[in-house]
């Protein structure tokens, strides 16, 4: 399945820039593929990211909207998945396991986490009333 214009258009920066310095989120970007739960799809998206330890953090924010993003459903249905980052020399993919912490204290720390990376997150809780979610995505070994 292809990626919506906007993806594919940060996804492409992505891999021309290494993953460094991409659109207005510098170096805090990965691309995350999963299986899409209807489809059955490989869906990449690119998503703001957080380093806990050595696995990543990301938010199922969609900018706090109503409803959580579409690759939210995906990773509870499929949790594992592809992960791309930046590294010194280039990129790097691995194998994760898409973690859903969905409420509270560790939600609220990582989120709280989140925010100081891209302090947007703090106004996109802001505008729903879904507790917005936090996936840790695992490194698999």
């Amino acid at each position: 399945m292809k990626a919506n214009a906007w993806n594919q258009k940060t996804i492409d920066e992505f891999h021309a820039k290494k993953g460094r310095g991409v659109g207005m989120w510098g170096d805090h970007v990965l691309l995350m593929t999963a299986r899409g739960a209807k489809s059955g799809d490989a869906i990449t998206t690119p998503l703001v990211c957080g380093l806990e330890g050595n696995d990543y953090v990301v938010c199922a924010s969609k900018g706090g909207a109503p409803e959580h993003p579409t690759w939210f459903g995906n990773i509870k249905a499929n949790p594992e998945v592809e992960v791309e980052v930046a590294t010194a020399g280039g990129t790097e993919k691995f194998k994760a396991q898409a973690l859903a912490i969905e409420s509270g204290p560790e939600r609220d720390r990582l989120y709280k986490e989140m925010t100081k990376i891209w302090p947007a997150f703090a106004d996109y809780q802001t505008r729903t009333e879904r507790v917005i979610p936090v996936v840790v995505l695992k490194r698999q070994r």
